[in-house]
C-alpha cells in the first residue's frame, strides 16, 4: 500500500472493507503536553464538576445548589437580545436532562440574582490573565451558591458554553436525580482558537436533519466549527470515463442560469442552508462552506465541459482559459451571499495542472473572496506545487496542513503562513469502511493519551500554543461512493473519540483521568440534549 505520509487524502483505494449494521446514536440520559487544568479546591470543598472538555479552573465550596420546578432562568434585559434564545434553549434543555420542566425564562432588570435563580448575563469587560483574548472570545464563569447560579462571559459564545458545562455537571452529579449542581467558581477558555471537524458532504449526502443534529453534538463538546465539503467526485473515473464517474455539487440556486450544477441525490436549499447557520449561531459553532477548485472539480465540468483540463473527460479545470477563472468567480458570486461565516474555504488541493496557472487561481481566489467580504482558506499543496519556493503564493490564506508531503507546518511557517489548522490526515482522518486513514474511527487511546493540536507525524510538530497554529480539525472523506453505509454509520465512527478530541484541543490533558475513566465518563455525558433527530 502506499505510504501513508505520502497517502492523497482521496488517494488511491487498494481494497474496500464495508462493514456493520447502522450504529444507533446514543441519546442523552434523562477532554498538554500544555499546561494543566489550573485547578483550586480549599480542602474539603467540592471537586470539580465532570465535564467534557475539563474545566480549566476550579473553586470548590461546600454544599449544593438544587434544582427545583419553582427554579428560574433569567436573563438581564440589557441582555436579552443576545441571551434570551439561548434562555429559552437552557429552560428546553434542563427538561431533557432532569426531567423538571421549568417556568418560561424572566427579563429581569440589572440585578443579583435571587434564590432559586439561574442568571445569563454578558459582562464585554471581563478579562482573565491567561485566558486572554481567547477567554474573551469564549470564556465564562460559573458561580454556583446553595441558591442560586450565575453564568457571565464577555461574548454569547462564552455564556453558551457555560450552560453546556452547568447541564453535564447536572448529568454527572453524583446525586442521581440529576438536580444538584456543586457549590464552586469555575473560570473556562479553550486553549485553541480553531476547534473543528470537517465533513464530506460531496461524495455523500448528509440530510439537513443530520447536520442540525451534528451541530448540536459540536455545541456540547465545545467544538467550534463545522466545514462542509460541498462538492467532490469520484476518485478513479470508471474505465477511464469520467462521464461514468460519481459528482455531485450540493448548494441548489433558484436562479435558471445554474439549472443541473446542483446534484440530483441531494442538494441543499437556501432554505436549509439558513437552518445551518441559525442552529449554528445558536450552539456557537462557525458554518465554514467549501467549494473545491480547481481539481476534485467533475461537478464544474460536468456543468462546463469546455472548462475540463484536456477537454470534457476530466475532473480538472483547465485554468490557462480566463473563463475558468471568470466561471468560478461566478460560482463564489452566486453562493457567498448565503454564508454567515468570515470566513470561505476554497480547496485549492491536489492540482496536477501547469504550477504558474494554479498560482494565480490560488492567488486570483483568495484575492476574489476578500472582495466578498470573507477570509481565505485553503488545504495545504505548496510543497508539491510551488516545488519548493511559495514565495509567491498569499500568505494571508489560513492553510489546513492535510499531509506533511504536501504541505507540512514546518514548511507552511517557514514559508511564513501566520494560520495553519492542523487537518493531519495520519492523525485526524476517517474514511468510513476503508482499509486506510482510520476506516474504523479514530485511534482513541492514541488521540487521549499522546495528541494535542501541535502534534504531527514524524518530525513535523509544532510548540504548544505555536501562535500560528490556530487550531485542529478532524475530517470525515466519503472516498467510497458506491459502499452501502448510511449517515447514521458515520455518526458511529466519529461519536467515540468526538469528546476526546474536543478535550485535547480545549484544555488539553486537563482531565487528570486515565482513558478507560475518561471513556466512562463520555458515556455519562452522551452527546447532548436533542441531539439528533
Amino acid at each position: 500500500m502506499t505510504d501513508p505520509s505520502r497517502l492523497s487524502r482521496r488517494g488511491l483505494i487498494s481494497a474496500i472493507a464495508v462493514a456493520g449494521a447502522a450504529v444507533a446514536v446514543p441519546l442523552p440520559m434523562a477532554h498538554a503536553t500544555a499546561t494543566a487544568t489550573a485547578t483550586v479546591t480549599p480542602a474539603g470543598g467540592n471537586p470539580r464538576p465532570a465535564v467534557v472538555p475539563a474545566l480549566q479552573e476550579w473553586a470548590g465550596g461546600e454544599g449544593a445548589y438544587v434544582l427545583r420546578p419553582d427554579s428560574r432562568v433569567v436573563v438581564a434585559a440589557h441582555d436579552a437580545k443576545q441571551l434570551l434564545p439561548l434562555a429559552q434553549e437552557l429552560v428546553r434543555d434542563i427538561e431533557q436532562v432532569s426531567g423538571i420542566r421549568l417556568a418560561p425564562p424572566l427579563v429581569a432588570g440589572r440585578r443579583r440574582p435571587r434564590p432559586g435563580e439561574i442568571l445569563l448575563r454578558l459582562d464585554p469587560g471581563a478579562r482573565h490573565p491567561e485566558g486572554g483574548e481567547r477567554y474573551v472570545r469564549e470564556g465564562y464563569d460559573l458561580d454556583v451558591t446553595r441558591s442560586t447560579v450565575t453564568v457571565t462571559a464577555p461574548a454569547y459564545n462564552g455564556a453558551y458554553y457555560g450552560t453546556r458545562s452547568l447541564l453535564q455537571a447536572l448529568l454527572t452529579s453524583e446525586r442521581q436525580n440529576r438536580t444538584h449542581l456543586p457549590v464552586g467558581t469555575a473560570r473556562d477558555w479553550p486553549n485553541y482558537q480553531l476547534r473543528g471537524f470537517m465533513l464530506d458532504v460531496g461524495r455523500r449526502f448528509f440530510t439537513p436533519d443530520f447536520i442540525r443534529g451534528m451541530l448540536r453534538v459540536m455545541g456540547w463538546f465545545k467544538v467550534n466549527d463545522l466545514q462542509l465539503h460541498l462538492n467532490d467526485n469520484e476518485i478513479k473515473a470508471p474505465d477511464g470515463d469520467w462521464s461514468k464517474a460519481y459528482d455531485a455539487f450540493r448548494l441548489r440556486s433558484e436562479k435558471e442560469e445554474w439549472d443541473g450544477l446542483a446534484a440530483p441525490d441531494g442538494a441543499y436549499s437556501r432554505a436549509d442552508w439558513d437552518s445551518f447557520e441559525g442552529l449554528a449561531a445558536l450552539h456557537a459553532v462557525q458554518l465554514t462552506p467549501e467549494i473545491d477548485a480547481p481539481a476534485h472539480s467533475r461537478s464544474f465540468v460536468r456543468f462546463r465541459p469546455e472548462l475540463g483540463l484536456g477537454g470534457p473527460n476530466s475532473d480538472h479545470l483547465d485554468l490557462s482559459k480566463p473563463e475558468t477563472m471568470e466561471f468560478m468567480r461566478g460560482v463564489f458570486d452566486e453562493f457567498t451571499p448565503w454564508f454567515r461565516s468570515p470566513e470561505v474555504h476554497y480547496g485549492a488541493d491536489e492540482y496536477t495542472g501547469p504550477e504558474e496557472q494554479y498560482r494565480t487561481y490560488f492567488n486570483g481566489m483568495a484575492a476574489h473572496l476578500r472582495t466578498l467580504g470573507k477570509n481565505p482558506r485553503a488545504w495545504g499543496s505548496l510543497s508539491e506545487m510551488a516545488g519548493g519556493d511559495a514565495s509567491a503564493y498569499d500568505h494571508d490564506v489560513v492553510m489546513h496542513s492535510w499531509n506533511n508531503g504536501w504541505y507540512g507546518p514546518q514548511a507552511a511557517k517557514r514559508d511564513g503562513y501566520r494560520q495553519i489548522v492542523n487537518t493531519n490526515d495520519a492523525n485526524l482522518y476517517i474514511v468510513p469502511f476503508a482499509d486506510y486513514y482510520h476506516g474504523h474511527g479514530l485511534d482513541g487511546p492514541y488521540l487521549y493519551g499522546s495528541w494535542e493540536p501541535h502534534v504531527f507525524p514524524g518530525a513535523e510538530s509544532l510548540t504548544p500554543f505555536d501562535p500560528v497554529l490556530r487550531g485542529a480539525m478532524s475530517a470525515v472523506w466519503n472516498d467510497l461512493v458506491h459502499a452501502t453505509y448510511t449517515e447514521d454509520d458515520v455518526f458511529g465512527l466519529v461519536e467515540p473519540t468526538f469528546g476526546t478530541l474536543a478535550q485535547k484541543m480545549w484544555s488539553g490533558r486537563g482531565q487528570g483521568i486515565g482513558y478507560e475513566e475518561f471513556t466512562a465518563l463520555l458515556r455519562r455525558v452522551s452527546v447532548g440534549p436533542g441531539a439528533r433527530p
